[in-house]
């Protein structure tokens, strides 16, 4: 995944190419102070103000015909606390870079998502997560959060300070201000093995309760239109280190994960009725396969196949019928789907618009090729979510609205309550935050 830019004339797009904007002023600050002016003189100006990172979310969660602040310059870490296994890092650093550093100081965040293209304040206000028995999302791991807030100041927020912020701000939207910096909590850097093979769906579904119990990391692809699925199972390993192969990689990362299935895409959308024989071949065309890494090299891998999605976390113990449900629709619907559907887990968290606030939660993941048509396919696989009080992710596809937040999320006027208190003026207020939070 590469990071998303500017087009003509100012124009901002997303990653995924489905969302556009027209900010009247970017700015990226070298400084938290260069942040807080260019907050006041918007203000003053009567334009509103958003953050964006890289650009990765598929919702206008970060859309703004305002002020566009982007935190390219704001990276880096700013300290390690050996004492307290923390780390401090600027809120626009990329994931890439801080698992980077912090492995060559013997250090390593304990759970990671998928891609790791991502600035730290915009995977954890987004909700990013990876899959994990009982370690949870990136913002999980969060110790500390420094932000500026409407009024120009600069607030600090831990479980001991400003504790009700804390709580709602490691997965705060851009709607509390804007994130400057991040207090991570680490640990010595550690060995996974990663065994990765097919396994039929059903047989998934029947065992699912055990594999996720008996992995401390487990995730499976399912290739609609097929039976099949490929699973992941990451546990801590005391070694050796045994990483993939370099040819081997390519092959299977670079070359048919990313390079075979990026034609198989092409030849889908333009002829839609080649899909189902291209997944069954898809779906047949990686072998299993163990290997042994630090962690980020395990959790993450190259996404640049580019495609729209939409992902909904329900109760993990709904998941499997939940997933019957889809592949009923799936084969009832003659829509034609040519990319895997990812499940993942998550244990409860205690974060207030954590999509697993409160509950132990799978995920589900639906995508669609960019530029191939994704509506009617979203649409009914949202129908299938919500039916089980399903909870979006904040950074995919949806159209959920406050009223419906405030059904699913029990803790859903306490955010709305320390925003009315940190931002009466709506100054980080977007299309997108009026419609899942309300006015």
């Amino acid at each position: 995944m590469s990071s998303t830019a500017s087009g003509k004339n100012g124009t901002w797009r997303n990653w995924g190419g489905n969302v556009s904007a027209r900010p009247a002023r970017q700015v990226a600050p070298a400084s938290v102070e260069e942040l807080a002016a260019a907050v006041g003189r918007a203000r003053e100006d009567g334009l509103k103000v958003k953050a964006v990172g890289t650009g990765h979310s598929f919702t206008s969660i970060a859309a703004t015909d305002g002020l566009l602040i982007r935190p390219q310059l704001l990276t880096g870490i700013r300290d390690i606390d050996r004492s307290s296994m923390t780390v401090t890092v600027e809120a626009g650093t990329p994931l890439k870079r801080l698992n980077a550093a912090l492995a060559r100081e013997g250090l390593s965040l304990t759970n990671m998502g998928d891609i790791m293209e991502q600035t730290v304040s915009g995977a954890t206000s987004t909700g990013t997560h990876g899959t994990g028995r009982e370690s949870a999302s990136i913002a999980a791991q969060i110790k500390g959060l420094e932000l500026v807030t409407a009024d120009g100041s600069v607030l600090t927020c831990s479980a001991k300070e400003n504790p009700e912020v804390f709580a709602a701000a490691r997965i705060g939207l851009g709607a509390l201000g804007i994130v400057t910096a991040i207090t991570f909590a680490v640990e010595p850097l550690f060995l996974l093995t990663a065994r990765e093979e097919p396994m039929p769906f059903d047989r998934v579904l029947a065992e699912f309760d055990q594999l996720w119990a008996e992995n401390e990391h487990f995730e499976f692809y399912w290739f609609p239109h097929t039976g099949n699925t490929n699973t992941k199972r990451n546990n801590r390993s005391a070694g050796p280190e045994q990483p993939v192969g370099q040819l081997a990689g390519w092959f299977e990362d670079e070359f048919l994960s990313n390079g075979v299935f990026q034609v198989a895409q092409w030849v889908g959308r333009a002829v839609p009725a080649t899909v189902p024989a291209i997944a069954q071949l898809s779906s047949k065309a990686l072998s299993a396969r163990t290997y042994t890494d630090i962690p980020y090299k395990v959790f993450t891998s190259p996404r640049r196949v580019r495609f729209v999605e939409m992902e909904y976390a329900v109760p993990r113990a709904a998941l499997a019928e939940t997933l019957r449900e889809l592949r009923t629709m799936v084969e009832r619907s003659g829509l034609r789907v040519s990319f895997p559907v990812e499940v993942r887990t998550a244990p409860a968290d205690d974060i207030t618009l954590s999509t697993a606030s409160g509950r132990d939660s799978a995920y589900i993941a639906v995508h669609m090729f960019r530029g191939a048509p994704y509506q009617a396919y979203f649409t009914a696989a949202e129908r299938i979510f919500t039916a089980h009080e399903g909870r979006p992710h904040w950074g995919k596809v949806h159209t959920g609205d406050a009223e419906y937040f405030a059904r699913v999320y029990p803790r859903f006027g306490e955010f709305t309550a320390l925003r009315d208190r940190l931002d009466p003026e709506r100054l980080f207020q977007n299309d997108y935050l009026r419609r899942v939070l309300g006015a």
